[in-house]
């Protein structure tokens, strides 16, 4: 079925020019300047703008424009879409129905619905925030991020992304933190701007375009793979005789059938308001990427969670099956998310861009010298950021970043701020001379003054940085909280160095020069997948934390609190909370994944091993009884019975290993005995299993093997 048919309010998008379909869907600013009074339009844009706060009387004449522009596209329903801490989004819906008292009913919507909602949070993560029992909860609507219309084949509802809290104000979402963390970055960057003299800017915002990996599969092989189905990635298989070695998929003509998905895909987003730009075949076989272009990082996080569930409901249209998993097919590229971050004015400057003259250049150096220091000193909070049992499986191969995080410059950036930091002149044009921020030694600096690396975590490509160790099925809300944190802290002490300078100018070229070479260590512009960087950077006393258990430690410690708690993000009580809840994912995450192990080992493998071993005595005899030539099949069937021997074994180890991992009671020990223990014994029955896969026929083997999955669509 395509979209066209049930689910787009009778409009037939292959033939609706985009110009005229994009954002029909979106109660965006432009449609709320149409619908509303220009000085309620006014009120929202001051709202938005981190001004003042929504009043009720104001949230009553938009709850009636967003109601009737609703129903109006054939809305019966809306929800607030919040983001629990789960990692995925949550909904409640109600109806707009309100009864007369006489039979009938007439359309309600009211400010107070639209501003705040009350969903169930007693099932919610909340990491030892509130009792079980505690079932209050509240939704706040974040008029950062536009409301949008969901349709699918049932019928179309109101989505109102919002931010969640608990009864007593906790934070038991991710879009409250985010908020918070875009404010105290906005509060400190203005400081500094001020500082230099900057006399128009009085907000600055953080904007986010993540690129979206993903892979597609046949939804009939999918549905034979109960290992995809619960876990999202395949606990068995062996790679067929061609993989991606001959990088054949990457950039190459998309097919048809994926071609169709994707038009579709995109229509579907680009109906929302969400501007989908770039895709493309990846590395790996049957793997793809979407990517947007920029938007403000509230809604930016909003949107990718869209975007993943777009990608799923379309490709089961199609009969296919959209697959996030960060690695879902062992032995080819996972996934993984680019959170390409940037920092922009109110007034219209991108911060990270060098600019073309020597005062934008001041800037843009004074900035970018303050992200080499925050990814320096919250290094380990970055890598917390994106600390998943699923993203243990990508970090660190030769498809990702290296669990080391560093910082690309590029040789023309880097070469700039080590002359500053070693007081050396820069180039022909300063021959002789120091530089001076500021005035005309300081040469002009180029949009681009870097190549492009693929293998580092944190890489600065034009006017942005691209971090790109944040996995494919995470939302981007945390990564961007913990960097805007970081970041906020750093400018923090610039500002205050700057707001007592009597020398701006000499103030600025001290900071640099003190900070980049205190923490330009962190600075690597090689290739991130050798082993002779892993050297390197523990010479340089990096930190290397190669798994999510150890890495998730650093929200325990005093300055992570101190750093949260001083820029107002998140309060001890709710950062120690994420710990665990973070923790105790991971944990039931691997439980899971072993359980599927261990159920298809013993009632799909050894079933299926068991026929095929009977069919090859059973072949063996008859061969022997007209030929007398048996040896062949006896000796592939001894071979096989040793394997499914050995696999019995091992899986009772992992049933051994998984009953003392889940009688663990505190949650980081609990953590830890899955990472060190039960990952190992499921890695040993997976060895068995595939060396079985290899000599068990395809037609005997339970479950389709990854050929099917990742070569044919």
């Amino acid at each position: 079925m395509s979209c066209s048919e049930d689910c787009c309010g009778g409009i037939d998008f292959t033939q609706t020019p985009v110009a005229d379909l994009y954002g029909t869907n979106c109660f965006s600013n432009a449609v709320m300047r149409q619908l509303l009074p220009k000085n309620i339009y006014k009120e929202i844009v001051t709202v938005q703008n981190g001004e003042k706060e929504l009043t009720l009387e104001v949230a009553e004449v938009v709850a009636a424009a967003m109601r009737d522009w609703a129903i109006s596209k054939g809305a019966s329903h809306y929800t607030h879409i919040f983001q629990p801490l789960t990692g995925l989004t949550a909904e409640k819906h109600d109806s707009f129905i309100a009864p007369t008292g006489d039979g009938k009913v007439i359309m309600e919507f009211s400010g107070k619905e639209l501003i705040k909602g009350e969903p169930d949070a007693s099932s919610f993560p909340s990491g030892g925030l509130r009792a079980t029992f505690e079932a209050r909860g509240y939704t706040a609507w974040d008029v950062t991020s536009p409301a949008f219309l969901k349709q699918d084949p049932t019928g179309t509802t109101l989505a109102i992304p919002t931010a969640f809290i608990s009864y007593y104000g906790q934070a038991l979402d991710e879009k409250v933190p985010l908020l918070k963390s875009i404010d105290a970055l906005s509060k400190q960057a203005v400081r500094v701007l001020k500082a230099l003299g900057n006399t128009t800017a009085t907000r600055v915002f953080t904007t986010v375009g993540p690129e979206q990996e993903y892979f597609l599969v046949d939804k009939s092989f999918y549905d034979r793979r109960p290992d995809l189905i619960l876990t999202g990635r395949t606990v068995f298989g062996v790679l067929p005789a061609k993989g991606q070695e001959m990088e054949d998929h990457y950039f190459g003509a998309i097919k048809e059938r994926v071609a169709v998905f994707m038009r579709e895909l995109n229509y579907e987003l680009w109906k929302v308001g969400i501007p989908a730009k770039t895709q493309h075949n990846e590395v790996a076989p049957n793997q793809f990427e979407i990517a947007p272009i920029y938007a403000n990082s509230t809604a930016a996080v909003d949107n990718n969670q869209f975007v993943m569930e777009t990608i799923r409901n379309v490709a089961r249209r199609h009969g296919m099956e959209g697959l996030l998993h960060e690695k879902p097919f062992a032995g080819v590229n996972g996934s993984g998310k680019h959170n390409n971050w940037s920092m922009a004015t109110d007034d219209g400057v991108n911060l990270f861009d060098p600019g073309e003259n020597p005062e934008s250049n001041a800037r843009f150096l004074l900035f970018a010298t303050a992200v080499v220091e925050a990814v320096d000193r919250y290094a380990l909070l970055l890598r917390s950021s994106v600390a998943t049992s699923a993203n243990d499986h990508r970090l660190g191969a030769n498809e990702a970043p290296p669990a080391i995080v560093s910082i690309f410059f590029g040789g023309p950036l880097t070469e700039i701020l080590d002359n500053i930091a070693e007081g050396k002149a820069s180039g022909a044009s300063t021959a002789g001379q120091k530089i001076k921020i500021g005035v005309t030694s300081l040469p002009q600096l180029p949009k681009d003054v870097s190549d492009r690396n693929r293998t580092s975590p944190f890489a600065f490509t034009g006017n942005k940085f691209e971090f790109r160790m944040v996995g494919s099925s995470q939302s981007i809300a945390a990564p961007n909280t913990y960097l805007n944190a970081a970041v906020a802290q750093i400018l923090s002490e610039y500002a205050e160095k700057l707001e007592k300078a009597s020398d701006v100018n000499q103030t600025i070229q001290a900071i640099i020069k003190e900070s980049y070479s205190k923490h330009r260590k962190v600075v690597f512009n090689g290739n991130g997948y050798t082993d002779e960087w892993v050297r390197e950077a523990e010479r340089r006393g990096l930190p290397n934390v190669k798994n999510a258990v150890d890495a998730l430690t650093v929200l325990t410690r005093s300055e992570t609190i101190a750093l949260f708690e001083t820029h107002k993000i998140l309060t001890k009580e709710e950062t120690e909370s994420r710990y665990h809840i973070y923790l105790e994912k991971y944990s039931k995450q691997i439980n899971i994944e072993a359980g599927v192990t261990t159920d298809l080992a013993r009632r799909e493998i050894f079933p299926a091993v068991s026929s095929y071993c009977a069919e090859l005595a059973r072949d063996a005899s008859a061969l022997a009884a007209i030929h007398a030539v048996s040896a062949p099949q006896e000796k592939r069937a001894k071979k096989i019975a040793e394997l499914s021997n050995e696999l019995y074994e091992e899986t009772g180890k992992l049933e051994a290993v998984l009953a003392e991992a889940q009688g663990v009671e505190e949650a980081f020990a609990q953590a830890k005995a899955y990472f060190e223990k039960v990952r190992p014994a499921m890695d040993g029955v997976r060895s068995k299993a595939d060396a079985l896969e290899k000599l068990v026929s395809k037609e005997a083997w339970p479950f389709p093997g990854y050929e099917d999955l990742l070569f044919k669509l």
